[in-house]
């Protein structure tokens, strides 16, 4: 029995369009037509022998099948990718310092860095793992050489990326978070109760600012230095935090303002940093990476399909 072989160009249109939400959009990114991308996305189809795609609505979801696909497909690519790297960057050597935000630190961190130290041993890398308030002044004071940070509310990131210091990656929805075991309700009366972090935090005045703002009364319920400490004092029902969706643990969901009577949140852009326009070479390859990454873990939510977009298959135009 002959043995099927994926092509790897047509695994990397497949999973870019699943990250960009449109295959239109992979088209570009690979450099190919969208006829082209069209075909791939057919042969692969038939090479797995059932479709990748259902109706979801008025779009298209993925199958049992295409979600099976889809995870072998990002571990095939980049398994391709990292080989091509190590291969041709077998010398390699340096430092890289590299800053992220906490949400990350789980979630997005031992990838990055296992798939970086894997292809380039001979680079020693030191991450650290803080607030944003302390990445930003490290990359100031040049103890950092890139970041993950949060997009601050004052001029400085826009003149970080009028400088060609800063790429905007995602710009994420900041949202409520709380667990079943929570006992607030709009109607009690009672001040809404918070779980926040200690000292400065921007995330949490936005969210103070925007309660303020509708008229919501507020209490501080817990402090905590770690966002381990938030998550653990939310899930025991203690109070309410807010963050991005990124790397929630399973003891805790975002919750929906209009059940719970709060205010919307605002995005909040998601930039990887770089503290100098002289970068070397390791410190290039890893900030490839952490872009490809974050991009990977924040892919927009899927559109449903237009009538431009009828050259696709039936199946994928849900993604164009």
């Amino acid at each position: 029995m002959s043995q099927t072989n994926f092509d790897v160009a047509a695994l990397r249109s497949f999973v870019t369009g699943m990250d960009l939400g449109s295959f239109a959009k992979a088209a570009d990114r690979v450099g190919r037509s969208t006829s082209a991308v069209s075909a791939q996305i057919r042969k692969l189809e038939e090479q797995v022998g059932a479709p990748l795609f259902r109706k979801a609505g008025r779009g298209l979801g993925l199958t049992d099948a295409g979600e099976v696909m889809l995870r072998y497909a990002r571990r095939l690519v980049e398994l391709n990718d990292e080989a091509i790297v190590a291969a041709r960057g077998t010398d390699l050597e340096g430092w890289v310092r590299l800053g992220l935000q906490e949400d990350f630190g789980e979630s997005l961190l031992p990838g990055v860095l296992g798939r970086f130290a894997r292809a380039h041993p001979k680079v020693r890398i030191e991450a650290r793992v803080a607030r944003n308030a302390d990445l930003t002044s490290r990359l100031d004071a040049g103890e950092l050489d890139l970041a993950l940070v949060w997009d601050d509310l004052d001029l400085s990131m826009h003149a970080r990326r009028a400088a060609g210091l800063s790429v905007e990656l995602a710009k994420p929805a900041i949202h409520w978070i709380g667990s079943d075991e929570l006992q607030w309700t709009a109607e009690s009366g009672e001040p809404l109760p918070l779980v926040l972090f200690d000292g400065a935090c921007m995330v949490c005045s936005l969210a103070t600012d925007a309660l303020d703002r509708a008229g919501i009364a507020w209490r501080v319920a817990l402090t905590s230095p770690s966002l381990a400490g938030l998550w653990a004092a939310a899930a025991a029902g203690l109070g309410v935090t807010v963050r991005s969706p990124f790397g929630l643990p399973s003891t805790v969901r975002t919750l929906d303002p209009q059940t719970y009577g709060l205010p919307t949140l605002p995005t909040l852009g998601l930039s990887l940093v770089r503290a100098s326009n002289v970068a070397t070479p390791p410190v290039d390859l890893l900030a490839t990476i952490v872009m490809d990454a974050v991009r990977g873990y924040a892919s927009p939510p899927l559109t449903p399909a237009s009538p431009a977009q009828s050259h696709l298959p039936h199946r994928a135009r849900a993604y164009a």
